[in-house]
């Protein structure tokens, strides 16, 4: 009776396969780790978006009936809704919505897009005075590496330039998905206008509001063609500083009096009275340069093209502003993929002087070839299957090193144990494959699940 396909006589017996096979597996694991993405943790999709609408003026109670309960009642006709929550303060309306756990991170994409398709239908049927619905369903990114500028005696708009700058440059290394800056205050032109003033001269702010609303405006003049180029008109009075703001006329029509608007208003730049979000480091205000990676890239390498490249924009530094690094990823990343080599050839090491010592040199060495060989070998499936190496795949692969070396030594002591018996190397190895593996087999497909 055929008791079909024997694999260790094939291998033992067709040596050139044997070791054709075992250099594949050596030289194509290595050249797929070095291809390998690298990453501190696992990706994972963050199946949330956040509905923001903005009803100024109106009353918590107004925005619940009006716009909040509306929109609830339209998001959930998506199939895809698993719950939603809800916050309803003075003038604004927040809903959550998380996907139903079947839909997976390729699936998010769609239903992203018909998430706002449906909104955006709504929406003119939300009150009047409603501003349009803000749909954030991008705020699941890691910041690989985070950056603090800061500068005593500057100016914040002279950190503010170069933090813009580093950020257009840093944006442009291969691998970096997207550099986020966070601390930035909104700047704003404050104009105080003296009501005593203005009324004394027969000005009223409706008025210097229109005039206001028609500076600054980008209208096309036309063109005139001249041979065979175009050439653009292109308006004066645009205002290049609050300077210039000052001199703009506010005179009534057919009044002879000159009237500028620095006349009856104090004007003059500053911030936001409310700021939106204020970061410090080292008890000074900073602001913050997130970097983050793109998706299945070697964390490690984008981090030292990262370096390289802050590196190369050292020379365009301001001197006494500082840029110091809050958290860098790749470090990390480097640190735990180096723990893992290191505790990987600590592994085969001891394997081998162990088994040196009770089962003999051959047995040793070969018992230490087969577990580098395997962990080898599954760096081309993770190539293949797109996996990273990162903090689970890294400790699935050391905690994979005890039951390697456990199916090796069990096949090796059996066929030594079949030679003691007096049967030969292969009858050996073909009787105690066809024992163990399928015992072998069920025992890993347990501890993988």
């Amino acid at each position: 009776m055929s008791q079909g396909f024997d694999i260790a006589k094939y291998f033992i017996q067709k040596k050139s396969s044997s070791w054709l096979f075992a250099i594949l597996l050596v030289l194509g694991g290595v050249m797929s780790y070095l291809e390998l993405g690298q990453l501190e943790d696992p990706e994972f999709a963050i199946k949330q978006a956040i509905v923001v609408t903005m009803y100024p003026g109106a009353s918590p109670e107004q925005v619940e009936e009006e716009v909040t309960y509306p929109l609830e009642n339209e998001i959930q006709k998506l199939p895809y809704v698993d719950f939603i929550k809800s916050v309803t303060t003075q003038g604004r309306s927040q809903i959550t919505i998380e996907v139903k756990p079947i839909y997976r991170s390729g699936d998010l994409p769609q239903i992203w897009d018909e998430l706002r398709r449906k909104i955006n239908d709504f929406q003119p049927n939300l009150p009047s005075g409603t501003l349009p619905p803000i749909i954030n369903d991008d705020f699941g990114d890691v910041f690989g590496v985070l950056l603090a500028v800061t500068g005593d005696g500057f100016e914040y708009d002279e950190i503010n330039d170069y933090v813009d700058f580093i950020r257009r440059e840093l944006v442009l290394v291969d691998g970096v998905g997207k550099v986020t800056v966070e601390g930035k205050q909104q700047e704003q032109v404050i104009i105080e206008i003296s009501h005593n003033k203005m009324i004394s001269l027969g000005l009223s702010t409706d008025y210097i509001y229109q005039i206001l609303a028609q500076q600054n405006i980008v209208s096309n003049a036309g063109s005139v063609r001249i041979g065979n180029e175009d050439i653009r008109f292109h308006p004066t009075g645009e205002f290049q500083s609050v300077q210039e703001m000052g001199n703009l006329i506010v005179s009534p029509p057919g009044q002879q009096q000159r009237i500028k608007l620095s006349d009856i208003a104090k004007i003059y730049r500053d911030f936001s009275e409310q700021p939106t979000h204020i970061v410090n480091h080292n008890g000074k205000q900073a602001i913050y340069v997130g970097v983050s990676f793109s998706s299945g890239s070697n964390v490690v390498e984008v981090g030292q093209a990262l370096s390289d490249k802050l590196i190369e924009l050292e020379q365009y530094r301001p001197y006494g502003i500082n840029l110091d690094t809050i958290y860098n990823q790749p470090l990390e990343v480097e640190t735990s993929i180096n723990g893992f080599i290191e505790s990987l050839g600590q592994a085969v090491a001891i394997v081998i002087v162990i088994l040196l010592i009770f089962m003999g040199v051959k047995t040793g060495l070969l018992i230490g070839g087969i577990l580098l060989a395997t962990v080898l070998g599954t760096f081309i499936f993770m190539e293949l299957g797109g996996w990273q190496l990162h903090r689970v795949s890294l400790g699935a692969l050391i905690i994979a090193l005890g039951m390697l070396v456990d199916n090796a030594i069990v096949v090796v002591e059996g066929i030594l144990i079949g030679m003691k018996r007096g049967l030969s190397k292969l009858e050996s190895a073909s009787l105690i494959v066809r024992q163990t593996k399928w015992p072998l087999l069920a025992a890993t497909f347990i501890a993988i699940i």
